[in-house]
């Protein structure tokens, strides 16, 4: 080897020194899922001119999971695919070293986000663990057919797969200690905790832009009868088919907590009183048509409400929305009581 060529080695070394300094630097300071996957995708596609960029998850790890209650942004729509174990064992049935392919690359297409890609010449799936655990694939394509042929040397790649699975570990570890702080274990919602600060960031942004937003508190009606009834493992059933529920008929805007006890709250951005009352509607309708089954035994309950709105001027903070609210509901629980007494 002459001296040109050594040197033209060098350089060539030196500069992909350089751009993995530039991806790890990007990424090591980062805590959240978000903001690690969101400069990670990007940074790795500028840094490294690689055309199309994304991630493979598998559904049954904890991360996707993790991923799903913390990172939610229109990018990693786009650029996360979550993949079940048996698709990805046949796609890429050695998770020890990258895959090369080429050829016959509309076997992958189920590896592909929702969004889509563009015109795949080759691509690289490159495993990515956590904690030694197979967690998924970074994936690498280029239009070109020869830059990710079977073949080549795949040194570059596993090492930028180690850069991400070790500071994918700090930020999973981060999130986790998150979860535990913010999250209610029973029903994976979050807490009430976690509620007040979404609710004061969410009241100031409908001050300042003049939008509106509605809160509504829910409790359940004879949750009492239920456990001394059924047993607490019922009751606590319950509280989750409750909080599916909710998750599923309310908005991706839309926040769900658990308040305490079988109280929840859901915060509505951009929604008046009556949208809020529509919405309470369908899910009190939902909930009386998917009763919860113990034993093919349905367990039917009913819950009450109170809505609050920042549309009424009497309301200057959050603690009066949550106090108008929480009266609208007493309210509502007397009158049903009342109503039982008629009867």
């Amino acid at each position: 080897m002459d001296q040109l060529t050594l040197i033209e080695r060098f350089r060539e070394n030196e500069e992909l020194a350089r751009k993995f300094h530039e991806v790890e630097s990007s990424i090591l300071s980062v805590l959240n899922f978000r903001d690690f996957f969101e400069h990670l995708l990007l940074d790795i596609g500028e840094i490294f001119a690689i055309p199309q960029v994304w991630f493979s998850l598998l559904d049954d790890v904890d991360l996707s999971r993790l991923i799903r209650h913390s990172a939610t942004s229109k990018l990693l729509r786009e650029r996360i695919k979550v993949v079940d174990r048996e698709t990805f064992a046949q796609l890429l049935p050695d998770t020890e070293r990258p895959l090369l392919v080429n050829e016959g690359l509309h076997r992958y297409l189920r590896l592909l986000p929702a969004s889509g890609l563009q015109a795949l010449g080759s691509l690289a799936l490159v495993p990515v663990t956590l904690d030694g655990e197979v967690v998924g694939s970074l994936n690498l394509a280029d239009r070109s057919v020869s830059r990710y042929a079977p073949g080549l040397n795949t040194v570059l790649v596993e090492r930028l797969a180690l850069k991400v699975s070790l500071c994918l570990s700090n930020v999973t570890a981060h999130e986790k200690l998150q979860k535990v702080a913010h999250y209610d274990p029973l029903t994976e919602l979050l807490n009430r905790r976690a509620m007040e600060s979404i609710l004061q960031r969410e009241f100031d942004r409908a001050r300042r832009y003049a939008r509106p937003l509605s809160l509504v508190f829910i409790d359940l009606d004879d949750f009492k009868r239920v456990n001394d009834t059924y047993g607490h493992d019922c009751g606590d059933l319950l509280l989750k088919h409750l909080a599916a529920g909710l998750s599923r008929l309310c908005r991706a805007s839309d926040v769900v907590t658990r308040f305490a006890g079988d109280e929840f709250v859901l915060i509505l951005p951009e929604t008046g009183r009556e949208r809020a009352e529509k919405l309470m509607v369908r899910i009190l309708g939902d909930l009386a048509r998917h009763p919860l089954l113990v034993d093919r035994e349905p367990i039917r309950i009913t819950a009450s409400y109170g809505i609050a709105s920042s549309e009424n001027d009497a309301i200057g903070d959050t603690a009066a929305l949550l106090k108008v609210a929480d009266q609208q509901l007493y309210a509502s629980k007397e009158a049903r009581k009342q109503e039982d007494l008629d009867v």
